[in-house]
């Protein structure tokens, strides 16, 4: 069970929060959302206040936030709530799923053309999103890094040690990386989900006036929200799953593992690096740039116009854009060493 005294200081901290973002919204439908939501947070910090005269425990001292939480009132205030959302979810601040385009009880609605979420693409083709883009990573990065270098010195074995550094060091990079921030996703839902357990313990009711007030915000008239939100929160496993995806704006099923995820960044990203360097490898004579150019500017071609599965451009125009941009990417720092470099044999 939650430590009173904690849950009583989160429960403030969310009601101070929730006011910020209801100011930052000020004018909107959200901003009456983030309110009624203040108002609950309240509640239900009354009833851990209670809790703690009931066990005869001293009144805790009037709420001061603290500096961690201003800093982030601070940044609502300049930035508004919606790119903070994943650091407010992280805080107990509810209602973050309102920014992103879900149906009530449902998942995400589809977005064409959504391809910002690059390493972990949603959707059924996101692990080959994720993979084509590590590849590019690991091609653009690498391909520049070599030219540049090529720019500077004449001896190819420079040159190959070179790429054979930034493939290493990117790939490990890369997969430190992706661990951290699946780990940490990982993490955050955890902890969050085992509050909400608590939660729906304590008072159930409460929780489902919550997701009333989150689904009457995203369309729903009122009493159907609270039919909604009060049968799924009678079956508490689907109540979780569903407080994870409508109040913390959380999908369980993207949660993917840190390991899996490292392991496929750091070779994605090492298959894309190692292109350019294979003339290199194994021919160490005055062609190995203009080959490396050659295997390059196909790969970055092939990049883009696989890529236009994922955009709905055609295969032709994205490729020649992503060759476009790796191509500009290595001639600049071509020149950058050819400028600045000194010959090294």
């Amino acid at each position: 069970m939650s430590n009173p005294l904690e849950s009583w200081v989160e429960e403030q901290r969310s009601a101070y929060l929730y006011r910020v973002c209801a100011e930052a919204e000020a004018g909107t439908a959200r901003a009456e959302l983030f309110t009624r939501l203040a108002g609950e947070a309240e509640a239900q910090a009354a009833i851990w206040r209670a809790q703690l005269t009931a066990s005869g425990k001293p009144a805790p001292r009037p709420f001061e936030p603290d500096l961690r939480t201003r800093l982030v009132a601070r940044l609502v205030g300049l930035f508004g709530p919606k790119p903070l959302r994943t650091v407010l979810a992280a805080m107990k601040v509810r209602g973050m799923a309102i920014y992103s385009r879900r149906e009530p009880g449902g998942h995400a609605a589809p977005v064409a053309g959504n391809v910002e979420h690059r390493h972990r693409g949603l959707g059924g083709g996101g692990n080959l999103r994720a993979a084509v883009f590590g590849i590019n990573d690991g091609l653009v990065s690498n391909a520049s890094l070599i030219f540049g270098v090529a720019g500077a010195s004449a001896d190819a074995r420079v040159v190959l040690l070179t790429g054979i550094a930034g493939l290493t060091a990117g790939a490990f990079a890369m997969a430190t990386g992706e661990f951290v921030s699946v780990r940490s996703q990982r993490e955050l839902f955890e902890y969050q989900i085992g509050l909400e357990r608590d939660e729906l313990k304590e008072y159930p009711d409460a929780e489902a006036q919550e997701l009333a007030l989150i689904y009457k915000a995203k369309g729903l008239s009122g009493g159907e929200a609270q039919r909604v939100a009060k049968k799924l929160v009678a079956d508490p496993e689907h109540a979780l799953d569903t407080l994870a995806r409508e109040e913390l704006g959380l999908n369980p099923d993207e949660l993917g593992s840190p390991w899996g995820a490292a392991v496929s960044s750091l070779l994605s990203f090492a298959v894309g690096a190692a292109i350019p360097l294979l003339p290199f490898l194994f021919h160490a004579g005055a062609s190995s740039l203009p080959i490396a150019a050659a295997l390059t500017a196909v790969a970055l071609f092939a990049v883009g116009a696989t890529l236009s599965l994922f955009t709905g451009r055609g295969a032709a125009a994205s490729g020649a854009r992503m060759l476009l941009l790796g191509g500009l990417a290595a001639l600049v720092t071509f020149g950058v060493g050819k400028l600045f470099g000194v010959t090294l044999s």
